[in-house]
């Protein structure tokens, strides 16, 4: 057979069917495959190992090569957007990138799994080779390509059901044979966990039936079958208890994991009414059956299972375009699982042969992938949380590519609950929504969470500074302004992390008010008690904003107090007690803060803060209070572009995208630097500022004050506002260093409304400009030396004016 290597589109292609073609042709057959697996770690470095098809052509073609796949599996991981650009993308409507694990399977179940992904054979399965495999005789010869890389282990025996022939004879009371039983099984079974049932026979004997746990403390672990009987029997006969009464043991099955125990004791509990564990405790019912094996018993099993392959499921939007989105699931496997043997399957209302009462023709497009755990060479897949993080973050990234606008997501930045697994559920119905139930009160509580998106925050140190993170990021995206949806969106879940971070706090000092009062005042109720909490949150207060804090209770306690029924008095009374209890330990901490403030004002210490700031933020505060705030909003846009030009033109460089998007990447940097030399020369000093440290963007406003073509009088225009613009800060500062110092609360709280109060009338002022653009004709940024600097001159003005009016004020 001939190979025209031109034919193949990428290096990789070409390396392995040279490959192939020199091992067909050398007359090696029987070493082949031992040759293949030897050279599969080179070809990985091209992406050739496991790498899919592309994402366009016909269905079994290969297309060209995937984005993104040329770096060697150790090289591929994706680099992470900023937090602040990923919640601004779902703020204006990108969808989360969803990737679930849905479960591991041994060797063994690789036949149904594929089975079910593909709906027995009627569903096109695509292999990591991009080949398209047809019929169920196809699917079936995966099994056996897979096998070396199966592990092929037996499950663990975890738990066994044991009987016990004791001649238990002359014993008065029931309490007292449960003593001798115990005794008895102890005795044989040793320090193993074990739970049983008595049934009295004829003559005086009794037998008794039960599960135990085979694995010991120490480690030893029974096999449950007549060896571990004789076992068990001689330990019996050599201890003492052999002399009180004979015993015969036996096991009759043995099964693995926490779902056949809790089975087999629930069985157990609804054949004997009284059942005991190994501690005298009764097992009454089937859910305290369940709750043993599950919260007491399943640490120690140590269970153990074969992990040959994962079931993989990625989903995305119901409308979501069917052949981009398998486009970028096959890019996506072909990134993360580079080596791996894999199959998937794309499941849409249109092609899914399996109705809707049955599971099928879901809304939203899918793809279920099943992958092999182990590569050919001998690698294994990691599955941590880190790791799923990165996998959403990979499928976002392709879905991009292909045009899908996706994100990667983090439950913890939407103060959404934690997903319920498959073993805490069971499916009901699965008309449209397949709806389920709890398999116990606690996962029903997930559920039901989980389902009706109850707002809730993770309570660990390390996930609520995520949470503080993510907060000021949703902030960001706030101020930074755009349509009235993206603001409302940011703002919302901003307050939904705070409030989440108050109620964690609140519980935790024990703050929470807790009544359980008639519906007439639960609405004053509910405002009394988030004006309290106004004040956990406000650790450190000036005395003013605490006489405001301590108003806000105060009527809060009267509109509830009037509201109150005669028998909810008592209740009322515990609760005005709490928060005036509140109040009054927030006044004591007013005080110790002030108090403080007058020593370090004494030291000549530095000003006192509540909450450490983040260096971002202490640049942002110096640049304002340096060019004002106007200067720096304008200049901090354009650098933002900036650095989005730059950061893509790196990671074009780094392989990750395409080469030809580096022309346009390029143009939109030379643009961005083009607005930022115009901001600079029309008297932005912040852009100065920073072109000191940016080589790149000093040299762009040299070159744009050199052009020759520029109108002199707009130069000398531009120099003029700049010095204008310093001399009026300069005069400002040195005007402020003259006053007499003041609260710095009261500073803050003042210099705050004031930014607060400039902010809205820039953005009324930016809305009437964007009214007055002509349509069709020219913008107001036809002519910048006109139209921008008379504008930062006014609103400089403006602030300076404002800020004299508040100084004025806490004068007086």
């Amino acid at each position: 057979m001939e190979i025209f290597f031109g034919a193949f589109t990428s290096e990789w292609e070409q390396r392995r069917a040279a490959l192939l073609h020199e091992m067909s042709s050398s007359g090696r057959a029987a070493s082949a495959e031992e040759e293949m697996r030897k050279r599969l770690k080179q070809l990985a470095q091209l992406g050739a190992a496991g790498g899919g098809g592309g994402s366009s052509g016909a269905p079994g073609s290969r297309g060209s090569a995937s984005k993104g796949r040329a770096a060697p599996r150790a090289q591929v991981t994706s680099v992470a957007r900023r937090m602040e650009a990923r919640l601004a993308a779902v703020a204006k409507g990108s969808q989360p990138a969803v990737v679930k694990l849905a479960s591991y399977g041994g060797g063994a179940r690789v036949g149904a799994m594929l089975n079910y992904v593909s709906r027995s054979g009627e569903l096109k399965v695509e292999n990591e080779n991009g080949r398209i495999l047809d019929g169920r005789e196809e699917l079936a010869r995966i099994r056996g390509d897979w096998d070396h890389l199966f592990q092929n282990r037996a499950e663990s025996r975890d738990i066994g059901s044991f009987s016990v022939e004791i001649a238990a004879s002359g014993i008065a009371s029931d309490e007292a044979l449960h003593e001798q039983v115990r005794s008895t099984l102890t005795s044989g079974l040793g320090d193993r966990r074990y739970a049983y049932a008595i049934a009295k026979n004829d003559g005086g004997s009794v037998t008794v039936q039960g599960l135990v746990v085979l694995r010991s403390e120490q480690g030893e672990r029974l096999t449950g079958d007549p060896k571990a009987a004789s076992i068990i029997q001689g330990r019996y006969d050599a201890s003492a208890a052999a002399g009180e009464a004979a015993a015969k043991f036996s096991f009759h099955g043995y099964g693995n994991g926490v779902e056949f125990g809790a089975s087999r004791l629930r069985g157990l509990v609804d054949r004997h009414d009284d059942v005991r564990d190994d501690r005298g405790q009764s097992i009454a019912n089937e859910k305290v059956a369940g709750d043993l094996v599950q919260k007491e018993w399943r640490a120690e099993l140590h269970s153990r299972k074969s992990r040959d392959v994962m079931h993989v499921i990625m989903s995305a939007r119901a409308g979501t375009d069917v052949a981009a989105f398998e486009g970028a699931v096959r890019d996506f496997l072909a990134h993360q699982f580079a080596g791996h043997r894999y199959v998937f399957a794309m499941h849409d209302p249109a092609s899914d042969p399996k109705e809707v009462g049955e599971g099928g023709k879901r809304p939203h497009v899918h793809a279920h992938a099943i992958v092999a755990m182990k590569s050919d060479s001998g690698d294994r897949i990691e599955t941590t949380p880190a790791v799923f993080r990165e996998w959403r973050s990979v499928m976002a990234e392709k879905a991009r590519e292909h045009g899908i606008e996706m994100e990667m997501t983090d439950r913890r930045e939407f103060a959404a609950p934690p997903a319920f697994t498959r073993t805490q559920v069971r499916p009901v119905s699965r008309e449209g929504r397949t709806e389920h139930v709890g398999t116990s009160e606690a996962a029903q509580a997930r559920y039901d969470a989980k389902r009706s998106g109850r707002r809730m925050v993770a309570k660990s140190h390390r996930s609520r500074l995520y949470i503080i993170k993510a907060q000021k990021s949703w902030q960001k995206v706030a101020l930074a302004g755009g349509d009235r949806q993206t603001v409302a969106y940011a703002t919302q879940h901003r307050e939904y992390l705070e409030a989440g971070l108050s109620r964690a706090q609140t519980e935790t000092s024990g703050t929470v008010l807790r009544a359980d009062f008639g519906s007439n005042f639960r609405i004053n109720l509910a405002t009394l008690q988030e004006t309290v909490l106004e004040g956990q949150e406000l650790r450190e207060m000036s005395r003013a904003e605490f006489e405001t804090y301590e108003k806000k209770v105060e009527t809060a306690l009267f509109k509830l107090e009037r509201s109150v029924s005669a028998d909810d008095r008592a209740d009322f009374d515990e609760v005005a007690g709490l928060a005036r209890d509140f109040v009054n330990q927030k006044r004591e901490l007013v005080d110790l803060y002030e108090q403080r403030k007058e020593a370090l004002a004494e030291q000549g210490a530095e000003r006192f803060r509540s909450d450490p700031r983040d260096s971002a933020n202490d640049e942002w505060d110096a640049a304002v209070a340096k060019h004002g705030e106007a200067v720096v909003d304008a200049g901090n846009e354009t650098m933002i572009e900036i650095e989005h030009y730059r950061d893509g033109l790196d990671r074009i460089e780094a392989g990750e995208f395409s080469a030809d998007r580096k022309e346009g990447m390029q143009a939109g940097l030379n643009r961005a630097l083009e607005q930022a030399s115009q901001l600079a020369i029309e008297g932005n000093s912040y852009v100065r500022d920073v072109a000191e440290q940016d080589p790149g963007l000093k040299r762009a406003i040299e070159q744009e004050e050199n052009k020759s073509d520029r109108p002199e009088e707009v130069k000398d225009k531009a120099a003029s506002n700049a010095e204008t613009v310093d001399e009026q800060q300069r005069d400002f500062r040195a005007d402020e260093e003259d006053r007499q110092p003041i609260d710095d609360d009261a500073r803050a709280a003042h210099e705050l409304a004031s930014t607060v109060d400039t902010t809205n009338r820039l953005q009324d002022r930016l809305d009437k400009d964007r009214e007055a653009v002509p349509r069709g004709g020219e913008t107001t940024r036809t002519d910048p030396a006109q139209q921008h600097i008379p504008r930062l001159e006014e609103l400089e003005r403006e602030q300076i004016e404002q800020r004299e009016r508040d100084r004025d004020d806490r004068d007086r």
